[in-house]
């Protein structure tokens, strides 16, 4: 193991220059906040790129939605869904392609985004069942809640396979092996990289505390949900993320969502039917 210390500051900086988001993701931002940006403009913006606009419509017709009638164009899908929380499903369909080409003998990329996809249908699911405003936004951070494992891969690979080694020869989550090791973790990396991308608050810092959700300042119900959310999809053994063992479940983090544990049997079989059909019809192609 080095002596020194990887700087936070300087892989966030060389990772956001080798992985920036599609300028599409910029321009809905830009037009959704912009008073004058008409309802047309919006729909435009994603009708240009026709194989976003197809995983889409993919995505809003699959059952996680549940809708009865059938959305077929990018229009309705705005008008059904909302135009903010369309922006952040164009963000979960795209980011995928952002990450290609990391080896695999680093991380099966497919296993990975396996168990990214379940845990964002995880977070949706159990935000419904709080009655959450804008669900999507947490299918986006259980999408995302592990992109600084990617980053860490890549930017110090041979440090990362020291850590997975420690990780399952001592027993001790990985993250707390990263932070013993790096003085940061994986969470803290993924937090960064998103306020870099300029990813609203609402999902970095769920994702920056989804091991640490006491330590949220802002959203710690989003810290919580995430939290759970992924302790629920390392259960399931939902594809694999490079952290051997389920971490620990931080207790006053269950007790903040308020949802009753007859609920979970229904959230897991839910997102177990759902998690096969969302990744092969939506993101087949981009894992392959």
């Amino acid at each position: 193991m080095p002596r020194s210390r990887p700087d936070l500051e300087t892989i966030i900086d060389n990772a956001s220059t080798v992985y920036s988001l599609p300028l599409i993701h910029d321009r809905l931002t830009q037009a959704i906040n912009n008073p004058r940006a008409s309802f047309a403009d919006i729909t435009e913006i994603i009708s240009e790129d026709q194989g976003l606009c197809f995983r889409i419509l993919k995505l809003a017709n699959s059952p996680m939605f549940g809708y009865h009638r059938n959305i077929d164009t990018i229009t309705r899908a705005a008008t059904i869904i909302g135009t903010q929380q369309l922006r952040d499903l164009s963000l979960a369909v795209s980011v995928i392609g952002v990450f290609k080409g990391i080896p695999e003998e680093l991380i099966n990329m497919t296993s990975f985004w396996q168990h990214s996809i379940t845990c964002g249908i995880v977070a949706r699911a159990l935000a419904t069942c709080r009655r959450e405003p804008n669900v999507e936004r947490f299918f986006v951070a259980g999408m995302l809640h592990d992109v600084g494992q990617l980053v860490l891969f890549t930017s110090m690979p041979r440090i990362m396979c020291d850590i997975i080694e420690e990780n399952r020869s001592s027993g001790q989550p990985q993250y707390l092996v990263q932070q013993d090791l790096l003085g940061f973790d994986h969470a803290d990396v993924g937090g960064e990289l998103l306020k870099k991308w300029k990813i609203p608050q609402s999902v970095a810092e769920p994702v920056a505390r989804h091991h640490a959700p006491g330590l949220s300042t802002v959203h710690p119900v989003g810290a919580s949900l995430l939290h759970v959310a992924d302790l629920i999809t390392h259960a399931m053994q939902a594809g694999f993320s490079g952290e051997s063992h389920v971490p620990p479940l931080d207790a006053d983090a269950w007790e903040r969502l308020d949802i009753p544990v007859s609920m979970l049997s229904t959230i897991i079989t839910q997102a177990d039917s759902q998690m096969h059909e969302i990744i092969d019809t939506v993101f087949g192609s981009s894992l392959s």
